[in-house]
């Protein structure tokens, strides 16, 4: 489901980009993917966005990274320590803890898009077959 990544090149000029704008751009990414996840799937509109939010919510990207980091790099992870610590506070609607991890996912995902996005293929596809964020909960640490 990942092939789509696989294709995109490397973007010149993308290095100077800070940690927020990779983390904006990886949500963008992560949501993309998972529409095009649910896509597939027969049903109405609402029914699909529905499903989409529920996997591009916090605490959703936290689970998700939480699956991943027996497998992260060490320039992936901290990739996603810079995220955790630009995040802020985050809305009411999540904790503190749980939005530092989905914007730690999504700065490294925003910056292997730019930069290694074979890597970020395989991510997701180890994402894939280990089932999906939405439906596991995320531990606090």
């Amino acid at each position: 489901m990942s092939d789509w990544i696989r294709g995109h090149p490397h973007s010149p000029g993308s290095s100077d980009l800070g940690v927020l704008q990779l983390a904006w751009l990886g949500d963008a990414v992560w949501e993309l993917h998972q529409r095009l996840r649910h896509c597939r799937q027969p049903g109405r509109s609402d029914d699909l966005h529905r499903a989409v939010v529920a996997e591009v919510r916090a605490d959703a990207q936290a689970i998700a990274l939480q699956r991943l980091e027996p497998w992260l790099e060490d320039e992936e992870k901290a990739l996603v320590r810079r995220g955790r610590n630009r995040a802020g506070r985050g809305p009411r609607s999540a904790d503190a803890a749980t939005y530092g991890q989905a914007t730690g996912f999504e700065t490294m995902v925003g910056w292997l898009f730019l930069h290694n996005p074979d890597r970020l293929a395989q991510l997701l596809d180890q994402l894939e077959s280990t089932g999906q964020p939405s439906k596991q909960r995320f531990e606090t640490p």
